[in-house]
């Protein structure tokens, strides 16, 4: 059955099992190596308007990422697909053989589509996880005004500032900030 709602706080406990699996301990996150971990190659190439992409077969995960984007934007396209991967079965295609696939498209960033907000919520709470953040003397400091201290915090995590400055503003909401 297809939730109604984003599982936040299953999709927090989901990347705080990840991490704790993988023994991250400090930012930036290895993504990638949490892919492979978790049976994924990670592919970069031309997807052209595609950010990413995610194939399943029985043989294993194929996370595509475009070659073409930042790479804190590759980062976020990889912990999103993995987000898929773990969160949502993703559409067969048929093929010569049946694929289930996901799409990293400009539809991901609306928020109109519940298992891309799930995927999304997913790749900020893998590369900013909250028990990082808060013991993080930087994030402590916090004025979301501050640019400087939002593109060091940026920099340190391998995330783009405006997916950073929005991170701490849910941590903030949350703390009743």
């Amino acid at each position: 059955m297809t939730p109604r709602r984003p599982r936040y706080t299953y999709i927090e406990k989901l990347a705080d099992r990840l991490l704790d699996e993988a023994g991250v301990t400090k930012a930036p996150v290895p993504v990638e190596r949490l892919a492979r971990l978790k049976g994924c190659r990670v592919v970069k190439s031309n997807l052209k308007e595609v950010s990413g992409i995610l194939f399943r077969s029985d043989e294993g995960a194929i996370i595509g990422v475009n070659d073409g984007h930042a790479p804190t934007r590759q980062r976020f396209t990889i912990a999103h697909e993995l987000g898929h991967l773990l969160l949502h079965a993703g559409q067969e295609v048929h093929y010569d053989k049946d694929y289930r696939v996901s799409l990293r498209t400009e539809e991901s960033s609306t928020g109109t589509n519940l298992e891309e907000v799930e995927a999304n919520f997913f790749a900020a709470s893998l590369l900013m996880p909250d028990r990082l953040l808060r013991s993080d003397p930087r994030a402590s400091q916090m004025d979301i005004e501050n640019e400087e201290i939002i593109l060091a915090l940026s920099r340190a995590y391998g995330v783009s500032a405006q997916a950073m400055t929005h991170r701490l503003l849910r941590m903030a909401r949350r703390s009743g900030l």
